[in-house]
């Protein structure tokens, strides 16, 4: 069989998803992403902006100065 990945954008999208999982009786795993959107963007821009050379670099022996 296939396993299939989706993302609902919404939480009327997760409602019917389940719903119509449930009322087809097939199995699903649900998981929760334990981070939070807004972080998970800060941390992207961040690796796009070292990415970009827009970050400060300091040496090793500087960090307990």
């Amino acid at each position: 069989m296939e396993t299939l990945i989706v993302q609902p954008k919404t939480k009327e999208q997760l409602t019917a998803l389940k719903a119509f999982i449930k009322a087809m009786k097939m199995d699903f795993i649900s998981k929760k992403d334990p981070y939070d959107p807004e972080f998970v963007k800060k941390i992207q821009e961040g690796r796009e902006d070292i990415k970009n050379d827009k970050g400060v670099k300091i040496a090793i022996e500087d960090l307990w100065k």
